[in-house]
């Protein structure tokens, strides 16, 4: 913490920068403005100088990587795990295992698929001082506040859109959700980043965790009084069943709900001052991932411990919750860096980088379209039954999604070289 506190909110080149919309850009330039959220189709011109800023490739990379598993490679994952299950017994242990990495964790306790939503708001966080930096510089902090709000509206608007918008009656409207919560978290924390300094944030990430942690262990519920974080009986839970309108995910409750989203802006948090190491121009590249993996441990260890009293939650997104996966994001993130701006060996995540490109624009199309349903059209019915009988059970499923991942794969790549970049 000490050295994140002397952090400087130098003014230099980023590699991670937004745009407007009528924008028009170098290929590298685009890339760099992947953590600006906003409506936006650009081409390169060859009259454009291109940008001198050394780039953050571990930044889109690891954007992809959270982004890869939701639009299909949750289901591949799991799909295999099922064709395992009637294998030899170590291949059967081993599907097990896969099948249960990949889905929540029922109430408490941490599984992979846990940490994948929080390490994707984490990289929103981390872009922030890269995109906002060189915004502020070239147009002055009133231009950057209105393109956050801006970005916020129009995030918050495709959220509505994902889940259906108006298209049916008020009840169904959902108006907190993935989208939404990336939006409200995005918005927060720029803010912060925009008026008050490395201190100022540090401040408002220990009131988020540490009052979040307050109200949920010393506000009585009614009807089951102080210090209870079990399902439907926690002040989260009670607040979003009285107060939020429209469709809840649980019916009466919702993992995005109102009260957890305060924790979730902490975890944006991080990532921006995460970004603020990436960023800072006293440390050498490997000093900086030296910096994040001291950060990551430092977090997981406190959150850990924290969780003894306040258990590892992902629907409350409870503080220690916060830190364990912030610890975990902070980690990957520093061994994405070491491969890849330390070291300089970038191939092998190419396709993470196409991914992160184009990260929402492909989450979108999935929440509306689906690319396995697009790919059921193509190896479903009589073809899926084939390989499960004569493969393995669910063959025919795990065929589904990687052809459905293939297709989300190839648009990714597709937007990527040709250049053109969908902002939302």
């Amino acid at each position: 913490m000490t050295l994140i506190l002397g952090l400087g909110r130098r003014r230099e080149r980023a590699a991670s920068e937004s745009t407007d919309a009528a924008s028009v850009m170098t290929r590298s330039e685009a890339r760099d403005r992947a953590g600006e959220t906003e409506v936006a189709a650009v081409r390169s011109h060859p009259d454009v100088e291109r940008s001198a800023a050394p780039r953050v490739a571990s930044i889109d990379a690891l954007r992809g990587f959270t982004m890869f598993w939701i639009i299909g490679g949750d289901g591949l994952a799991l799909a295999l795990g099922t064709m395992l299950a009637g294998q030899a017994p170590i291949l059967a242990y081993a599907g097990e295992l896969i099948a249960r990495q990949f889905q929540h964790a029922d109430w408490d306790g941490l599984r992979f698929y846990d940490v994948i939503f929080p390490m994707f708001i984490f990289v929103t966080g981390v872009t922030i001082p890269f995109s906002l930096s060189r915004l502020v510089e070239r147009e002055g902090k009133f231009a950057a506040h209105r393109r956050v709000l801006r970005r916020f509206l129009l995030l918050y608007a495709l959220g509505l859109i994902y889940y259906g918008g108006v298209g049916q009656s008020f009840a169904d409207i959902r108006f907190l959700g993935v989208l939404q919560r990336i939006a409200l978290c995005s918005l927060f924390a720029s803010l912060l980043f925009l008026n008050v300094g490395v201190r100022g944030m540090l401040v408002a990430l220990a009131a988020l965790l540490v009052g979040y942690w307050a109200v949920m262990t010393f506000v009585p519920v009614p009807g089951f009084g102080t210090t209870t974080f079990a399902p439907g009986a926690n002040l989260a839970d009670y607040i979003d069943a009285q107060i939020l309108p429209g469709r809840k995910w649980n019916g009466e409750t919702d993992p995005e709900g109102v009260l957890s989203t305060l924790p979730a802006i902490g975890t944006c948090l991080i990532g921006v001052l995460a970004g603020l190491l990436l960023k800072e121009s006293r440390l050498n590249p490997p000093q900086k991932a030296a910096a994040l993996i001291g950060l990551g441990v430092a977090m997981l260890l406190i959150g850990l411990g924290w969780s003894l009293h306040f258990p590892i939650i992902k629907n409350l997104w409870t503080s220690s919750f916060v830190l364990v996966t912030g610890g975990l994001s902070a980690l990957l993130l520093a061994a994405f860096y070491c491969v890849m701006d330390v070291w300089k060996h970038r191939t092998w995540a190419t396709v993470f980088i196409w991914v992160g490109g184009s990260a929402i624009t492909l989450y979108f199309i999935n929440g509306i379209v689906g690319f396995k349903a697009l790919a059921q059209r193509l190896v479903g019915g009589d073809v899926g039954r084939f390989a499960n009988v004569h493969f393995a059970p669910a063959a025919g499923d795990f065929l589904a999604w990687a052809v459905g991942l293939m297709l989300a794969v190839a648009l990714a790549a597709f937007l990527y070289r040709r250049e053109i970049f969908l902002r939302v």
